[in-house]
């Protein structure tokens, strides 16, 4: 095992020391290139960076907290952002050889809106070929010899290591929560819609725009700056809530979704979970499971169907524009693409529809259990980060979230064979303040003192 320490650099509780003077976002932000310069040759969580406009950013930063003026509360907060999604100042590639060294004229609605809040954009971390299944060689911080998880593969790594404090990622099957599990990161995929993904190459029914960062606090205020500047989705609000942080909130009742993944859960990550359960329940928490409450039952029984209807949902929107990328240069896309095309040009419309009408009524049974519990928990994998660079590992822990089109925070809080594991809270739709004052109420209970 190439196990390496990792440490991760939460922002917001460093912005104290910037008022009193004694810290400034430059040399925050010096500390996470240290860090670049020391892991990235291993790690590869970049495409491309750029210190020079990095370092230009921070120090207008620094500027404005003297003055005590600073734009937002992630003024000169070190970030990078997914390359799906556009930058008019670096290039956007996909992770396709089809867009190598490709420009985009402008940049997406949330790259914009984290320039606008003051941040400062140190480069563009490397996403699995179009944010789908094809891995593009970055490793896990803790252990170069497995993957980080997909497809916000080099977002989740660059937090990791601390050379930044949060990255922007996307979600449409497993691709936030995932690797932030892998990874040991906060991560967070907003209610379907809760952040506008204009400019981004990830249009599907269940892509939704989100963060992984070094605290659940950054997390928060990183969204929320974003939003507040660029709203949601087109027919969304947004994200709404607080500017800071949502207090926590001690749930009295939660529920243990254990997914199709059940059966394949690694001991090492049951029994972690199992003590999470139990101390949550010693702090007071009620933690039901499907065997005591029928409402569970009727969901965790659609289970197994989450990801095959998914990925059926996911082929038939892909026919465009894979069909294009197909006419344009097959060789240059991956088995993997080429074999998604061909089951999305072999359904029907009808197909689709069915998967649809489906995924709605699971919407519908997952919409009852609000009534009876605050939120859902599980894991974010069947176990640790798998060995080898081939795959982005098992997402069947994590599909309920997509396809149920909720809002999911992860916790680094649980380990496998002593390398990280996601704790994951799944909420309700539009309650995404309410989640967060969960998960920092489940993360004081379990985090020892």
């Amino acid at each position: 095992m190439q196990q390496a320490q990792t440490r991760m650099r939460p922002f917001l509780s460093a912005q104290p020391n910037f008022t009193m003077g004694s810290d400034t976002p430059r040399q925050f932000l010096e500390r996470c290139l240290e860090d670049l310069a020391h892991r990235e040759p291993e790690v590869g969580a970049f495409t491309v960076v750029n210190i020079e406009c990095a370092r230009q950013a921070a120090d207008l930063s620094t500027l404005r907290w003297k003055a005590g003026r600073p734009l937002s509360g992630i003024d000169g907060m070190p970030v990078a952002i997914k390359d799906i999604i556009d930058t008019d100042d670096l290039p956007t590639e996909h992770g396709s050889d089809l867009y190598a060294g490709h420009r985009p004229l402008f940049g997406a609605a949330s790259a914009t809106a984290l320039r606008l809040a003051g941040a400062v954009i140190l480069g563009k971390t490397v996403t699995t070929e179009f944010a789908s299944t094809e891995p593009r060689g970055t490793r896990n911080p803790w252990d170069l010899n497995r993957t980080p998880g997909g497809s916000s593969s080099g977002s989740a790594a660059a937090v990791a290591a601390g050379m930044v404090a949060g990255a922007m990622g996307t979600q449409v099957v497993g691709s936030i929560i995932r690797p932030a599990g892998f990874c040991g990161v906060y991560g967070y995929k907003p209610t379907l819609g809760g952040i506008n993904r204009g400019g981004s190459l990830d249009m599907l029914s269940q892509s939704c725009s989100g963060v992984l960062a070094a605290s659940l606090a950054d997390s928060w205020v990183m969204t929320r700056e974003i939003v507040a500047r660029v709203g949601g989705d087109p027919g969304y609000v947004g994200v709404t809530g607080p500017m800071t942080p949502p207090p926590a909130s001690k749930p009295k009742r939660l529920a243990l979704l254990q997914t199709a993944g059940w059966s394949i859960l690694e001991p090492s990550a049951r029994e972690a979970l199992d003590r999470a359960i139990a101390t949550l329940v010693q702090s007071g928490v009620e933690v039901v499971t499907r065997s005591s409450w029928p409402d569970l039952e009727a969901v965790e029984e659609t289970a197994a169907e989450m990801l095959p209807i998914t990925m059926r949902i996911n082929a038939w929107e892909w026919r465009w524009p894979l069909n294009a990328f197909m006419a344009r240069n097959a060789a240059a896309l991956s088995s993997s693409a080429r074999e998604r095309a061909d089951i999305g040009m072999a359904m029907t419309q009808d197909d689709y529809a069915t998967a649809i009408t489906r995924r709605s009524e699971i919407r519908k049974l997952y919409a009852k259990l609000e009534a009876g519990c605050d939120g859902i928990i599980s894991v974010t994998a069947p176990g640790a980060a798998p060995i080898g660079l081939g795959s982005t590992g098992n997402p069947i822990f994590v599909v309920p979230g997509s396809i149920l089109g909720v809002p999911v925070v992860t916790l680094p809080l649980l380990q496998s064979e002593k390398l990280p594991l996601g704790l994951q809270i799944v909420g309700f739709e539009g309650q995404d303040a309410a989640l967060f004052a969960i998960a920092a109420a489940v993360e004081a209970i379990l985090t020892p003192v």
